[in-house]
């Protein structure tokens, strides 16, 4: 057992991390990941940070591998915005962190999970550690690709690419790691797209996959306008759940140890001036990260909604390649039967389309109507 147990699909990756921790020559300060969603990146980084601390390079059994994979170890920390955008402040911060000499292990890991989300002044912030590193501190930023970072701080960064894992190994690593039967881990794999997280939440989240059959059998009802409006609203109201079912245990959780730590009674109705003002800020950052991740949701939607054309295309081109949506085969065919090609890539890029919309902060329903329009089947 190593530290590289867990991050799959990626050999390429592995041996230059691998070479990075065994040869001083070929370490450098700042590492870039990237991969698509669910690749591992964040896992990938956190494996590395293990390794740069454990006296044997990785062996996945000591107390500085245990404690740097869960987020305890003392000079390893893991920055993970659940806001819309990582501000300068923010990085500022991370940028006197980094300044400091470790104080346990070999090195001071300072790991990104989002660097595509800093904002300009805040990339700015931190372009200054990367330019005049500190000796024994090593950064690692994510992020999907390359482009979404800024490229001063890319062409600063040595650029580690991940791929898409394939659907036998993400249904392996569920079998092995989270004791998933073999049949639901290869589904959850598979209508995940490979994505690692999304399908461990398939698999162990019977209302999660209920969500997913909802969206997906959207695209054989929408055939008007008032389909297209109905879809639209069932699409955010689906999000919007997903949201709310994963947060509203965390939030709940965080007030209480807010209350907890500062003395508050939590049966009281009116809490004193000092604990009001903590709790608006708790608030504000809970609606921060609900809002991300609703939009993160719709996302998640769309992507799903998506494999089904994607499926109908292959069902017309006759490819000899597995359908995302097995399980939905009558959907798919439903749609494939009444679309012809060109209007299967139409669908498609309406979708596409959509996505690019919320990423730049229009209202996700507006968007979505937009995008329904564009999905109406032949009446």
């Amino acid at each position: 057992m190593t530290v590289w147990r867990d991050v799959i699909g990626q050999d390429p990756a592995i041996a230059t991390l691998s070479r990075a921790v065994a040869d001083p020559a070929a370490m450098t300060h700042a590492w870039l990941f990237t991969g698509p969603p669910g690749s591992g990146r964040s896992v990938a980084a956190r494996a590395f940070a293990a390794a740069l601390q454990c006296p044997t390079g990785g062996c996945g059994e000591c107390r500085e591998c245990r404690t740097a994979a869960d987020g305890t170890h003392a000079d390893v920390d893991l920055i993970a915005t659940e806001g819309l955008s990582i501000k300068v402040e923010q990085a500022r911060d991370l940028v006197a962190l980094a300044a400091h000499r470790p104080s346990v292990g070999r090195f001071r890991v300072v790991i990104v999970e989002d660097a595509d989300r800093l904002t300009e002044r805040a990339a700015d912030a931190l372009l200054k550690a990367l330019e005049e590193p500190t000796p024994r501190t090593v950064w690692m930023l994510c992020a999907p690709s390359v482009e979404d970072v800024i490229i001063t701080i890319r062409s600063r960064s040595r650029h580690v690419r991940l791929r898409t894992p394939s659907v036998e190994a993400v249904a392996d690593l569920l079998v092995r790691r989270d004791g998933v039967d073999p049949p639901m881990a290869m589904y959850a794999a598979r209508a995940a797209q490979c994505h690692v997280g999304l399908a461990r939440r398939l698999a162990r989240d019977e209302n999660a996959r209920i969500r997913r059959h909802d969206v997906i059998t959207l695209a054989s009802k929408i055939r008007t306008v008032g389909d297209a409006i109905d879809a639209a609203s069932d699409l955010s109201t689906i999000a919007t759940e997903e949201s709310q079912a994963s947060s509203a245990e965390r939030d709940a959780a965080e007030r209480a140890k807010l209350l907890e730590v500062l003395g508050g009674d939590p049966s009281a109705r009116t809490q004193p001036p000092h604990i009001r003002s903590q709790l608006s800020s708790l608030e504000k950052d809970q609606k921060a990260r609900a809002t991300r991740f609703s939009r993160d949701m719709v996302d998640r939607a769309l992507v799903d909604l998506l494999s089904v054309y994607r499926d109908a295309l292959v069902l017309h081109t006759g490819a000899q390649t597995a359908l995302v949506n097995e399980d939905a085969r009558q959907t798919v065919q439903q749609v494939a039967q009444v679309l012809p090609p060109v209007r299967v890539l139409v669908a498609m890029d309406a979708i596409g389309t959509a996505r690019e919309r919320i990423a730049a902060n229009v209202q996700p329903l507006l968007a979505l109507e937009a995008m329904a329009l564009e999905l109406r089947l032949p009446r």
